[in-house]
């Protein structure tokens, strides 16, 4: 019996009580808060570690127990619990180490922040709910760790809120991410209704799908269901044409930056369409939707890239891009190709922007265009971003080259339309990574930044961690050993390479190559003329830098109509809603005021009430006669 797998619902416990200690302890405890937030996150690691450990066994079999009887309708009982598999373990461990990095990183970016305890215990219930979502063991209970996660998100990212910047960008994300989830609750609740027995734990759901033991299930339903899943995954991963909150999710502190666009909440989309398979492969239209969509998102954001000059921006667009490429995996039949990238992503890109904050805390600009010289004053940050720069890149023999190539592999065997999207959207990455690179650690240091010096060790540390992981994460699953695919699949099987593997291989290093060799001409060189595109296309410079005006459509179609249905709805409620209960106020004041003035005990007065009132009786009787 795997004793570890059964703790496995410690794990989220132990951030939870993190979070309720930050709370209780409030705001004057702010080393206790660094040792508390950072001890929640050390006891989930070591705990996801040995779940792991114990799951790589060969007698590893999935785990699920529901205990808890939670709602009960009729002959219906929802019961919950938590379910560990190979896939949930590995996640578990991603999530935990990232959140271990940065609340040990934090420590140092942070330790100015009045509000340093609130931090971590927002941190720590972000966490909570992350592996809470993991552990899931039915869609509903994913539901609501799924929108817990959401509420996470608006405050990390609105953290200073003082800020309108950041108050914008929090309302922005939580706003938009809301879209998906109406559409994956749309999913959950047709699942109810449709599934046998109404089972929504993750076992029925195999069943009815995979096995294809559901006789009441049209082809219609099951293509719905699928693709209001997948709108839930757009909102949460930042896939077109919801990725417009992203971006400006750069306005929380750095660190939440590497939280969330690295582990945690843009891998949960992605982790939702690995778990939900059998529904999404169940639809052959939702599985072409899936990949597309995945693809055109690749080559879109990575275009974005190009132009950004703050250097947060372009870490985000490169997330949203790199997402693409795990959805595009997905919707071509390869979860585990979809869940490699985003297993060596996590560690990557959490580096990356661990890095862009040592620089951000050093030179306090986010402008690339005002840094240059860093790599002399700060070679542990130079020489740990440059790993995480060529891992992204795809540059043998870092992990971002080994996940990335499985995707194409697979991508040039299915649909070599993508093939050609993944490889420009490569070719891409490597160029924009190699702008930013050389623009803030090559040249000369600019003036005013004298005083740079490295970041201290409580930062660097975990970004040396996270670089020995961005370099050897990639071994698990290469053209030759597919060990990660066997595993996750659970049949343990090895394969070898073939040729799409190899050509696929071939020719991301060539456009990786290329990519940064363009690079070194333009931004080192100088062989190449930087302002070439500004000066013979700069529409199309000023459309890419702006998002190809994306924002700015949906404030035209969407926003602005919005808003002006309900300026009109709230002076309908103010003077037609509002007025006529005023005006009924008024006549009932008023009818009572002439009441009180007819009953003032005067014999006359009483007298001529009822003449009137005979008077009209009698024309309201002769009346009758004519009408």
């Amino acid at each position: 019996m795997e004793f570890y797998t059964q703790l496995a619902w410690l794990i989220p416990v132990f951030p939870l009580a993190a979070f309720l200690l930050l709370i209780a302890l409030g705001r004057s405890y702010r080393t206790t808060a660094m040792l508390i937030g950072s001890a929640g996150s050390l006891a989930a690691f070591l705990l996801s570690l040995l779940v792991l450990f114990e799951r790589l066994g060969p007698d590893a079999v999935d785990y699920s127990i529901s205990s808890f009887k939670w709602i009960v309708i009729g002959d219906y009982t929802l019961r919950l619990g938590f379910e560990v598999t190979n896939l949930t373990s590995l996640m578990l461990v991603v999530i935990t180490t990232v959140s271990l990095a940065v609340n040990v990183y934090s420590a140092g970016y942070m330790k100015n922040d009045e509000r340093i305890t609130v931090f971590y215990g927002y941190v720590a219930l972000f966490t909570f709910s992350m592996i809470g979502l993991v552990l899931a063991d039915n869609m509903l209970l994913l539901y609501i760790f799924w929108e817990l996660v959401g509420v996470c998100s608006f405050l990390l990212i609105g953290f200073w809120y003082q800020r309108p910047a950041a108050r914008a960008a929090a309302k922005k994300a939580f706003i938009v991410t809301r879209i998906g989830d109406a559409g994956l609750l749309l999913a959950i609740l047709l699942l109810f209704w449709y599934m046998p027995g109404h089972a929504l734990d993750f076992t029925n759901i195999y069943n009815v799908f995979h096995e294809g033991q559901s006789g009441v299930m049209t082809s219609g339903i099951t293509t719905l269901i699928a693709l209001l899943i997948f709108i839930g995954a757009i909102g949460k991963s930042g896939q077109f044409p919801l990725h417009v909150w992203l971006p400006d999710a750069m306005e929380g502190p750095t660190p939440i930056s590497a939280l969330i666009h690295a582990a945690t909440m843009v891998a949960a989309g992605v982790f939702l369409l690995a778990r939900t398979f059998d529904i999404i492969s169940a639809s052959e239209a939702a599985m072409q939707t899936t990949a597309y969509i995945g693809g055109f998102t690749a080559i879109f954001a990575a275009t974005i890239a190009l132009a950004q000059n703050d250097i947060k921006r372009i870490l985000a667009y490169s997330t949203v891009s790199q997402l693409g490429y795990m959805v595009m995996a997905i919707g071509l039949g390869s979860v585990s190709g979809g869940i490699f990238h985003l297993f060596t992503h996590a560690f990557f890109k959490a580096l990356l922007f661990l890095g862009a904050g040592s620089i951000i805390h050093a030179v306090h600009t986010q402008d690339i265009r005002e840094m240059g010289g860093l790599g002399a004053k700060m070679k542990t940050t130079a020489w740990t971003f440059a790993i995480g720069a060529l891992a992204l890149s795809g540059i043998p023999p870092f992990s971002g080259f080994w996940s990335k190539d499985a995707i194409l592999a697979t991508a040039l065997d299915e649909n070599p339309v993508l093939f050609v999207v993944g490889l420009a959207a490569a070719f891409c990455t490597a160029l924009y990574m190699s702008r930013l690179f050389f623009l803030v650690f090559a040249g000369k240091p600019r003036s005013g930044q004298a005083a740079v010096k490295e970041s201290g060790a409580v930062m660097t540390i975990p970004m040396i961690v996270l670089a020995v992981l961005s370099v050897v994460a990639g071994f698990v699953e290469t053209p030759w050993n597919g060990w990660l695919s066997g595993w996750l699949n659970g049949s343990g099987a090895v394969e070898a390479a073939h040729g799409s593997g190899i050509a696929a291989m071939v020719a991301s290093i060539g456009v990786g190559a290329l990519g940064i060799y363009l690079g070194w001409l333009f931004f080192v060189k100088k062989s190449i003329g930087n302002g070439l595109m500004a000066e013979r296309f700069p529409g199309l410079l000023r459309a890419v830098e702006r998002g190809y005006y994306l924002d700015e459509l949906y404030r035209a179609i969407v926003v602005k109509p919005l808003r002006g249905l309900g300026t009109a709805l709230a002076a309908f409620d103010e003077y037609v809603i509002g007025g006529t209960v005023r005006m009924t106020g008024s006549l009932t004041t008023a009818a009572g005021r002439l009441a009180a003035r007819l009953s003032n005990g005067k014999v006359q007065t009483y007298g001529l009430a009822a003449l009137i009132g005979c008077i009209i009786l009698i024309v309201a009787i002769v009346g009758r006669r004519f009408w």
